[in-house]
């Protein structure tokens, strides 16, 4: 078992959520309220992380950093079709099209911040880093953990010396976090995926995917998870940063769609125009990502949730409006009552 995780009080896990709702305020309030709370490194400079990290340190010891494994530039050509898809998207919101280029998020450069200025755990998404890097975040004082969608994924991980996984099912909300983002791979559900990844490995399991309620979160306890992770369930707590279009397409019940349409990267959003409009869009992240980055932010500062990403699990309309703390509370007891339930009607 983690330490981290046996420390844990309530065994809820604050997904980090890049783009703006993972903020200091929400991990430090998660951790204050028995769970674990993480900041999301992904589209932050290292700068602007060691910010982040200074700043959620002054409230609370305990909390966790995500970041992203750098994948391979993608073909120009397979991005050209698609640039001229999203020509009548700025002009529709007066702005010009974003240069689809590559980048590596910073990568040694935020490696090199946590390895010097350690957080309780570093978790990572899109990848499994090397046994060097990761036995280096350890020797600093870290535990880590790696997002896994598949029992192959969790047994490289597994390999290369990660303390735990993250157990990610398609019913997840935001970026699917495995190591690739081919299309002809099937998608696994958590409850499948979390029964075929306890058979695999032995380590402790982060259960993520589709989980608001306390009963969810009991049903990935009795299924073998040691935490769940939880991010939609914090999208409407004032302590998240989420966009105030966002917020309102939350508070509706339109269905949720894995869409590229985005960041080139296959992810978890409530349907809008945009995602609806734009169906083909090529695997190509980061590239994608920052070709429709001025065309979402302008539809944000219009306050149109039709223009932006909103990231969202499968059952986000159980979401409520309340407390991150009030969050973290709920979930533990309503799972410990769950499980008490099963238990009972199993006599």
């Amino acid at each position: 078992m983690s330490a981290l995780l046996a420390s844990l009080t309530a065994p809820v896990v604050q997904a980090p959520m890049g783009g703006g709702p993972s903020t200091p305020e929400l991990a430090a309030a998660v951790s204050g309220a028995g769970g674990l709370g993480f900041l999301a490194a992904g589209y932050r400079s290292a700068a602007d992380l060691a910010e982040d990290v200074a700043a959620t340190r002054r409230l609370s010891d305990r909390f966790g950093v995500n970041v992203f494994v750098p994948g391979e530039p993608t073909a120009t050509q397979e991005v050209a079709g698609y640039m001229a898809e999203l020509e009548p998207e700025a002009s529709r919101y007066g702005t010009e099209v974003g240069e689809p280029r590559f980048n590596d998020d910073e990568w040694e450069a935020k490696l090199e911040l946590l390895g010097e200025d350690p957080v309780r755990v570093v978790s990572f998404t899109f990848g499994c880093p090397s046994t060097q890097v990761l036995e280096r975040l350890k020797a600093a004082g870290s535990e880590v953990w790696v997002t896994v969608t598949t029992v192959a994924e969790a047994q490289t991980a597994a390999a290369a010396g990660a303390d735990a996984l993250v157990v990610q099912g398609h019913e997840a909300g935001a970026h699917q976090g495995g190591f690739r983002d081919a299309e002809a791979e099937e998608t696994i559900g958590l409850l499948a995926l979390l029964q075929l990844a306890g058979e695999a490995v032995e380590l402790p399991l982060v259960a993520s995917g589709g989980i608001v309620t306390g009963a969810g979160l009991a049903a990935v306890l009795a299924a073998g998870a040691s935490a769940a992770q939880i991010g939609t369930a914090f999208l409407l707590c004032p302590e998240a940063g989420t966009s105030e279009p966002h917020r309102e397409a939350l508070r509706g019940a339109a269905p949720t769609r894995l869409t590229r349409a985005f960041t080139g990267r296959r992810a978890r959003g409530i349907v809008n125009r945009f995602l609806s409009e734009h169906p083909n869009a090529p695997s190509a992240y980061p590239e994608i990502h920052f070709a429709t980055a001025p065309i979402r932010a302008a539809a944000r500062a219009r306050g149109e949730a039709d223009g932006i990403s909103l990231w969202a699990g499968q059952a986000y309309p159980l979401a409520r409006e309340e407390p991150a703390a009030a969050v973290v509370e709920r979930l533990r007891r309503d799972s410990e009552r769950a499980l008490a339930a099963a238990r009972e009607r199993l006599g």
